[in-house]
């Protein structure tokens, strides 16, 4: 067989097939990888707190159910949506909406990898960390997505709580236990989701009105979005360098959460003043802003510890 027509059949069994790549991308595996980082960056803090630690395979067993419940929250987020997601340019090429999986199949998928990560973090680790994850799981397939993001502009605000809570139960998975250490990571990653996917919105806030999502660009405007970016951040940046003010990191996650947060500042000011697409910059950035920030966590708790 050639290369191109293996590449034919491949694109056709992608295409128009069940095939494992449809449902492994209805898992939203960039979110997923996200959910992983923050997990491990989680339990590599709880492990720099507690000598004893955990079995490396128990370890790996915690975080692979951490992921596979992100992926469970993802399948049935985007079954419950696949009438927005049919209607927005970014999503309407997702596994239901483009008809390579069936909604009852995608809501079944949805449901059995929910359990299994439930049952398999709580056989293989413990329960706490279990009943956290299935907490997160319901949090984010149903109170964000059934009940608030159609119906309130405060849905992200208090959906991207369900984002937050990975680094609390990686943490947790050394003895089913959370420290303030675990809220603050949480509390840094509450704060930073709004900003981000607001926006996010102001780059598709026609499709968000086309869906009828209540998203804060369609309810009450650009500007009053982009003052409401501008506070958060302004949050942000003060309440990411409490781990250091509460005397859990050194100076190399202090200087790192300072240069990061005048960045972020900088990209959340030419927002304001309305330059040139500053509201990709300020997405994209504010990745690279939460990736480098919780790396900077791993590496001075490595330093001070290991």
């Amino acid at each position: 067989m050639n290369t191109k027509t293996f590449t034919n059949e491949l694109n056709t069994s992608i295409k128009f097939g069940n095939s494992p790549i449809d449902y492994f991308i209805l898992m939203k595996p960039r979110v997923m990888s996200l959910v992983v980082f923050t997990a491990f960056v989680g339990y590599f803090v709880g492990l720099s707190d507690n000598i004893a630690g955990l079995n490396p395979i128990l370890a790996t067993i915690g975080i692979f159910a951490i992921a596979i419940g992100a992926g469970a929250s993802g399948v049935l987020n985007q079954w419950y949506e696949r009438d927005i997601d049919s209607i927005m340019e970014r999503t309407k090429n997702r596994p239901i909406p483009s008809k390579k999986i069936d909604p009852s199949e995608a809501f079944t998928f949805g449901i059995i990898l929910s359990f299994i990560s439930i049952i398999i973090l709580g056989l293989a680790v413990n329960w706490f960390s279990s009943l956290l994850l299935a907490f997160t799981i319901i949090f984010y397939a149903v109170i964000y997505t059934v009940l608030l993001k159609r119906s309130t502009i405060q849905n992200i605000v208090i959906g991207g709580a369900s984002g937050a809570f990975p680094p609390v139960i990686g943490y947790s998975l050394i003895d089913g236990n959370i420290s303030l250490e675990a809220l603050l990571l949480f509390g840094i990653i509450f704060l930073w989701t709004p900003p981000h996917f607001w926006a996010l919105a102001l780059l598709r806030q026609n499709e968000y009105r086309s869906a009828n999502i209540p998203m804060l660009p369609v309810v009450h405007g650009e500007k009053i979005t982009r003052k409401y970016i501008l506070y958060y951040v302004l949050s942000l940046v003060p309440f990411s360098m409490l781990p250091f003010a509460f005397g859990y990191s050194s100076l190399i996650y202090l200087s790192t959460s300072v240069i990061l947060g005048l960045e972020l500042l900088r990209r959340t000011y030419a927002l304001i003043k309305v330059k040139t697409n500053s509201e990709n910059k300020l997405f994209l950035f504010s990745i690279t802003y939460l990736f480098l920030l919780f790396l900077s966590i791993c590496l001075d708790k490595f330093y001070q510890n290991f």
